[in-house]
């Protein structure tokens, strides 16, 4: 039986793997390249999760992540932590993201779940947390922009799946998803 910890870490490293591996197998032009209106790129989704996940489970807990992050400070540009500029390699990138699973992973060690912390980002009434609260909110940042992963990727080569070897998709052929989007397409259509 594992304890509630151990069980929010496990689900918090899954999803943290999942949108690594969605960079797997791509060169650095489709990593950058935005695939949506509002410029979703994979190598952002993982800048931004770093980022997001180094203010969440180091500054909330009085252990500042050590290394600079210059696209998070209050003078940097709007979505400066969604996108890599060009002397930021992806290598760079999922590098920066790992050291800060270290350091959070360390905070997640040293505290308790009922361990209280200052989100200083958040309305005065609301600031206060627990480790317990900042995991489900940082496994759940995780997992929604690992989602959005899945979408910029399967866009971008068709690739698909939860992780290598669990597609968690039927196991269908090109003609057979074509078919079963046309399916869709069709019904849709029935609203126009």
């Amino acid at each position: 039986m594992h304890t509630p910890k151990e069980v929010f870490r496990m689900y918090l490293q899954s999803h943290r793997e999942a949108l690594i591996w969605k960079l797997d197998g791509l060169g650095e032009r489709d990593m950058r390249r935005p695939v949506t209106p509002t410029g979703t790129n994979l190598l952002g989704l993982v800048k931004h999760v770093a980022s997001t996940e180094a203010g969440y489970l180091g500054d909330v807990f009085g252990s500042p992540f050590p290394e600079p992050l210059p696209w998070m400070e209050e003078s940097a540009e709007d979505n400066a932590d969604m996108w890599a500029t060009a002397d930021e390699p992806a290598e760079a990138v999922i590098g920066l993201y790992r050291r800060v699973w270290t350091h959070s992973d360390a905070t997640i060690d040293r505290l308790g779940l009922t361990a209280e912390g200052s989100v200083p980002w958040w309305p005065a009434e609301r600031r206060t947390v627990t480790l317990q609260q900042i995991l489900v909110h940082v496994i759940a940042e995780t997992a929604r922009h690992a989602g959005h992963a899945d979408i910029v990727r399967e866009s971008i080569d068709g690739q698909i799946g939860l992780r290598h070897g669990n597609e968690n998709l039927p196991p269908l052929d090109a003609g057979k998803w074509r078919e079963y989007r046309a399916k869709l397409e069709a019904t849709a259509n029935l609203f126009a």
